[in-house]
């Protein structure tokens, strides 16, 4: 258990958006929900980092497959 300290302006958007949440339990989705995307947007990041890495390659292979296309 941890105790936090909010604004009270916070915790009028947290009660107006709660629904039948307690504001613990609210707040614990909601923070789970943002650290998830935050681990969502660094995966993402990492796999275009490797693509742009492998970007002249990965062109180099998508040419030589369309060299071998029969023109209709």
């Amino acid at each position: 258990k941890t105790s936090i300290t909010l604004t009270e302006d916070l915790l009028e958007a947290i009660d107006e958006r709660k629904g039948h949440k307690n504001r613990s339990e609210f707040i614990e989705t909601e923070l789970s929900e943002f650290i998830a995307q935050i681990i969502r947007n660094e995966q993402n990041a990492r796999d275009i980092q490797i693509i742009n890495q492998r970007a002249d390659y990965l062109n180099q292979e998508a040419e030589d497959v369309l060299a071998y296309q029969m023109k209709l």
